[in-house]
C-alpha cells in the first residue's frame, strides 16, 4: 500500500482551526510559537497539518489562545489523536487522494445533506449508473482505474446502509431523475433503488418537479456533510481541477441557507415517493 506524502484534508482542517483560534486571539505566529516552546517553523508545520500533535498540544494551544469552547477542543483533540484506518486505505495509490479524504470525511460526518440537479446523488447511485457516469471521463478511464471509481463510490454507502448510519437528507430534481446514464431498464433499477432507500428511518428524500415555478437553485449541485460541532461542518464542490472543500464559516452559512431554499419548495417525502414510483412505472 502506498504511502500518502501529503496531509489528509481532515488533518489539513486541524491546522486551519488551530491557525483561526491563534488569529482570533490576537496572537502572531512567533508569538504563539514562544508560548508553545517552539519555533515559527514548527507551528507553520502544525498550522498546515503536517506534522501529528498530541492532546496536549491541542489543549495548550486551545488555552494560549483563550478558547473556552471546550466541545470544539474536544472535537479538535479527536482530529489529532484519532487513528482510523478506514476501508477507504485500501485505495491508497490507486485513486487520486481526493476520493480517500472525502470517504475519511463522511466517516466522521454526524450528518449529509445533498442537493443534485442533472445526477442522481453518490450515495443512491446503483453500480451500473455509476459505471456509466465514470465512463464518460475525458480522457477515457483505463478498465481498472474505472472498475476502481465505481467500487470505492459502492464502498462509500457505508454511511447509510452500514451498522451505524447517520442521518441523510437528500433533494433531487426531476432531471436528474429523467436523464438515462444507461437504458431503461438500469434507469428503472435506479429508480427503484431510491424508492427501497427512502423508506429508512434516517433518510429522506425530496424531489423538485418541472413544473415548479420560479425556481432559480439548479445552478449547482451541493453537498454538506455535518462535524462533531457545527463549526466543524464542510461544504463539497466539484471543481475543474478536483473536489473542493469548503469550511469558512460565511461560506458554510450560504450553504445551509441555500439549501433549506431549496428544499422548502421540494416536494414532501412521500409525495416524493409517489412521483419517483411513477415515473419509474412509465420505463
Amino acid at each position: 500500500m502506498a504511502r500518502r506524502r501529503q496531509p489528509t484534508a481532515r488533518q489539513t482542517r486541524l491546522g486551519t482551526e488551530l491557525q483561526r483560534l491563534r488569529e482570533a486571539s490576537g496572537l502572531k505566529g512567533r508569538e504563539a510559537a514562544a508560548a508553545l516552546g517552539t519555533d515559527s517553523a514548527r507551528l507553520s508545520q502544525i498550522e498546515s497539518g503536517v506534522v501529528g500533535m498530541s492532546e496536549n498540544t491541542v489543549r495548550r494551544l486551545a488555552a494560549n489562545y483563550a478558547c473556552t469552547d471546550e466541545q470544539l477542543i474536544d472535537a479538535l483533540v479527536a482530529m489529532a489523536t484519532e487513528r482510523t484506518q478506514g476501508w477507504w486505505e485500501k485505495y491508497q495509490g490507486i485513486l487520486p487522494v481526493s476520493f480517500l479524504d472525502i470517504a475519511e470525511l463522511e466517516h466522521h460526518a454526524s450528518h449529509r445533506f445533498d442537493a443534485e440537479f442533472l445526477h442522481v446523488p453518490g450515495l443512491f447511485q446503483t453500480e451500473d449508473y455509476a459505471r456509466g457516469l465514470f465512463s464518460y471521463r475525458v480522457p477515457v478511464l483505463p478498465d481498472a482505474d474505472l472498475e476502481s471509481r465505481v467500487s470505492h463510490r459502492m464502498d462509500r454507502k457505508v454511511i447509510i446502509n452500514g451498522p451505524a448510519p447517520i442521518p441523510y437528507e437528500a433533494v433531487i430534481h426531476e432531471a436528474a431523475l429523467r436523464i438515462r446514464v444507461g437504458n431503461r431498464s438500469a434507469t428503472r433499477a435506479q429508480l427503484t433503488r431510491i424508492l427501497e432507500l427512502s423508506e429508512a428511518d434516517h433518510i429522506t428524500v425530496r424531489v423538485i418537479p418541472f413544473e415548479l415555478d420560479e425556481f432559480g437553485g439548479a445552478w449547482s449541485a451541493m453537498t454538506y456533510a455535518g462535524g462533531a460541532v457545527p463549526k466543524l461542518d464542510t461544504a463539497l464542490r466539484d471543481t475543474a481541477h478536483g473536489t473542493a472543500f469548503i469550511d469558512s464559516e460565511a461560506q458554510l452559512g450560504a450553504f445551509r441557507t441555500l439549501f433549506r431554499k431549496v428544499e422548502a419548495v421540494s416536494l414532501e417525502p412521500e409525495r416524493s415517493r409517489d412521483f419517483i414510483h411513477k415515473l419509474a412505472k412509465e420505463l
